[in-house]
């Protein structure tokens, strides 16, 4: 009898005991579900700025708009240029993914292309719609008039120069009105190519230039030439590079390995690694650098640098391909137009133009370009905000697999050319053979924008 109770008693001691375990592991759930409820009640906002001055304007403007909007707050998220898009990727994979994406357009077409983002046609407002500029729209809008981004910022290339080095050769500065040909900027780079020392190593340049993963860069300034690199044809885009496109990779390996006038340190740094060097005075010029860079130069420059921006350069035109910086909302985001409300918050005329002085890039907005700080002489604002009138988008915008046919293809084969491992004329038959493959095996799979 006894062993009867005790058995009773164990059995009922741990089924009380399991019970108990349950309700813990119900209990870490439910938190756990209540935590995750608790993050997705407000809308993410996932952030791509990384300088000082504008990670400290986006943080401000999204806690004033959760002042203003308690019901609608946002998180902000950090995020890398370097790994965004693998994040992102994951993210529209998993269902996971920021209900606000700030990105640039050749990415988010990419995106478009795969279905993974939201037409915003018919959120934006007529203002907001009606201030952006036309080229800022072309490079998110779709022929059947969807819409993937919102266009914020626009990349402007210019040219740094050092005023004391110019003066010291004997170097007229080029105006809007009379603008150097890229191949007056070659003469003046020879003439400004110098041994100051007297051992006879060059120990000053005429111009520096980072090439590191530049296809994009050389595809935008090509267009100057009249060159494109893509063409549709019987409606597939093929790549042909032909005399137009070969005009500036000739230029540049003849700077480099027959003036000696351009450094070739730039074949292994990108834009910003050149600033170092430039004020230094290594370099007379940094040629086509982005117009966020003079920020550098203002908070890192030695004293007494003095240095201005040069107009763009001719060649058949000063026009510049460009892309844009973006705010776009998946697909996947169950508040869309909770999210739209936030993106015309960043995007009104005056958080557009804070974002863009913050960030020292050109804003989309038209209105304004024509407000003081962009028309300021000092700090090279005036002549970037000029250059906003040559920008264009290339042929390229919406091609099915630009950014594999970029990683792939035209960023190795343009590195081993600028390494003067191979010839222009060789690196113009290996761009158009590598490059048709990877596209027609896009086209294969109906990719299309």
């Amino acid at each position: 009898m006894r062993s009867t109770y005790r058995n009773l008693f164990l059995i009922i001691l741990y089924s009380l005991l399991f019970l108990a375990a349950g309700v813990a592991v119900s209990l870490r759930l439910f938190s756990a579900n209540s935590r995750r409820l608790a993050r997705h009640e407000h809308l993410q906002f996932l952030c791509l700025a990384w300088q000082e001055e504008a990670l400290v304007t986006y943080k401000a403007l999204v806690a004033e708009w959760n002042r203003l909007h308690p019901e609608m707050a946002v998180d902000y998220i950090q995020g890398t240029w370097g790994s965004v898009h693998d994040y992102l990727i994951t993210g529209f994979e998993t269902g996971d993914v920021p209900d606000i994406i700030h990105y640039e357009s050749s990415a988010v077409i990419d995106f478009a292309v795969r279905g993974y983002l939201e037409d915003l046609a018919s959120l934006i407002s007529a203002d907001l719609r009606s201030d952006i500029q036309p080229v800022a729209w072309a490079s998110v809008q779709r022929s059947n008039g969807a819409i993937s981004g919102v266009p914020i910022l626009l990349e402007s290339l210019i040219i740094l120069y050092n005023k004391e080095l110019f003066a010291r050769a004997g170097i007229m500065v080029p105006t809007m009105e009379a603008p150097w040909s890229w191949e007056e900027m070659a003469e003046a780079a020879k003439k400004l190519t110098v041994d100051r020392d007297g051992d006879g190593i060059t120990d000053q340049w005429g111009a520096g230039m980072g090439l590191r993963n530049c296809a994009n860069m050389i595809l935008n300034l090509t267009i100057g030439f009249g060159g494109s690199f893509f063409r549709s044809e019987s409606g597939h885009y093929v790549v042909r590079v032909e005399e137009e496109e070969t005009r500036l990779l000739h230029l540049l390996m003849k700077m480099m390995y027959a003036d000696s006038s351009m450094t070739t340190a730039g074949l292994g740094q990108s834009g910003p690694a050149m600033i170092p060097g430039f004020s230094a005075g290594r370099y007379a010029m940094v040629v086509n650098i982005g117009a966020w860079a003079r920020q550098q130069l203002v908070a890192n420059a030695p004293p007494g640098l003095a240095w201005g921006v040069l107009p763009p350069l001719k060649a058949a035109s000063q026009q510049i391909g460009t892309s844009s910086q973006t705010l776009s909302i998946p697909r996947l985001s169950s508040r869309k137009s909770e999210a739209m409300a936030f993106i015309e918050f960043l995007s009104s005329r005056d958080n557009m133009a804070r974002i863009a002085a913050s960030d020292w890039m050109v804003p989309a907005r038209a209105s304004c370009l024509g407000m003081p700080h962009f028309q300021s002489r000092e700090d090279g604002w005036e002549m970037a905000a000029e250059s906003a009138n040559y920008l264009t988008t290339g042929p390229w915008i919406g091609a099915p697999g630009y950014i594999e046919w970029k990683s792939r293809v035209a960023n190795p084969i343009l590195q081993e050319l600028f390494a003067n491992r191979m010839t222009v004329d060789e690196a113009a038959r290996r761009i158009e053979i590598e490059s048709n493959l990877v596209l027609e095996r896009y086209q294969t799979r109906d990719e299309r924008w």
